[in-house]
């Protein structure tokens, strides 16, 4: 049987801290070798007015195989339609059958935030009790929820292009908090947080190095092309910086990419995976005064471990639909 599965039952099935466990043995996984994901694909519509993308992937434990399809439509957030829409289906290893059809927007909505959320938890200062965001987006909430689940928040700061937006974002998060979520118009103040999370749509930089103190940690994921970056040279040059998977980062980080191009930083200085952090291969934070940098591109590992775990959860509490495709 196939089941498919709604984005009410993946929140329901995958909390964020659960989610947040699951990240770090997909991203061990992967710096092991024991993930095989070819480079994104990615088809622009005829018009140029929308992209699909195709993520395929091949999972060693659990035995699994899959894709997530997605569309990217930019537009949708004005229309009251999620960007990003589309679905992850798994596969069994050993005979191909497809076990799962689960809605992909939430997903990518909670593991990219859970990605973040593991980042952090291995990155930042153990004392670190106040977040930075930048952007209003959906990946702002789930940012929110993220890395109160790796540390004890006290408060966190949102900043948008649209303070109008920001300020909608924190009075409604703030209902949904144990600690104070509030709007900034000052860029300066979410940047001097000592986690900061940025999840904007912008090709230019919005976080300036001279805003973040030293001992902070900062995760930069809203952009994924190499011409386009969130953050400033000084920032990246001033960083111990992670990666997600290394080659993702050299093919689409811009905000690796360029100050590697303007020679403010130099190959060697990436340290390396978070899963070879997690995995003990590499060390993480070496001192309280250091700056950690994640740099989050996005992976299908992350999507199949997300997807194994609502599957599995699924069966096990039979939620679902299950189809028949044999009839």
């Amino acid at each position: 049987m196939l089941k498919v599965i709604s984005a009410a039952e993946v929140r329901e099935l995958l909390p964020m801290s659960e989610c947040i466990d699951v990240m770090a043995q997909a991203m061990r996984a992967a710096s092991a070798g024991e993930v095989r994901v070819p480079p994104r694909f990615f088809l622009s519509l005829y018009d140029d007015s929308a992209t699909m993308g195709l993520m395929p992937g091949s999972v060693r434990d659990p035995k699994i195989y899959g894709a997530k399809i997605a569309s990217l439509h930019y537009e949708n957030p004005a229309k009251g339609l999620p960007a990003i829409q589309g679905f992850v289906t798994l596969f069994d290893h050993d005979t191909g059958t497809p076990i799962a059809i689960i809605e992909g927007a939430e997903i990518t909505a909670i593991r990219t935030a859970a990605a973040s959320g593991m980042a952090t938890r291995y990155l930042a200062h153990e004392d670190a009790n106040t977040h930075g965001v930048f952007g209003t987006s959906v990946q702002a909430v789930s940012h929110i929820e993220a890395i109160a689940a790796a540390r004890p928040i006290a408060e966190t700061v949102v900043w948008g292009r649209d303070f109008a937006k920001a300020k909608a974002l924190a009075a409604e998060q703030s209902g949904k908090h144990d600690f104070p979520v509030r709007a900034t118009n000052d860029p300066a103040e979410a940047g001097a947080c000592d986690v900061i999370s940025a999840v904007t749509a912008s090709s230019e930089p919005v976080l300036e190095g001279r805003w973040v103190h030293e001992g902070a940690h900062v995760n930069l994921v809203g952009s994924h092309t190499p011409t386009a970056r969130e953050a400033d040279s000084d920032l990246v040059a001033r960083s111990s910086i992670y990666a997600d998977l290394l080659e993702s980062l050299m093919n689409e980080a811009g905000d690796i990419l360029i100050p590697l191009e303007e020679g403010r930083i130099a190959a060697s200085d990436i340290k390396g995976e978070i899963g070879q952090v997690v995995a003990g291969d590499i060390p993480g934070r070496t001192s309280g005064d250091e700056i950690t940098l994640y740099k989050s591109c996005g992976n299908t590992a992350q999507d199949l471990y997300a997807a194994h775990a609502i599957y599995t959860k699924a069966v096990a509490q039979d939620k679902g639909v299950d189809v028949d495709l044999q009839n």
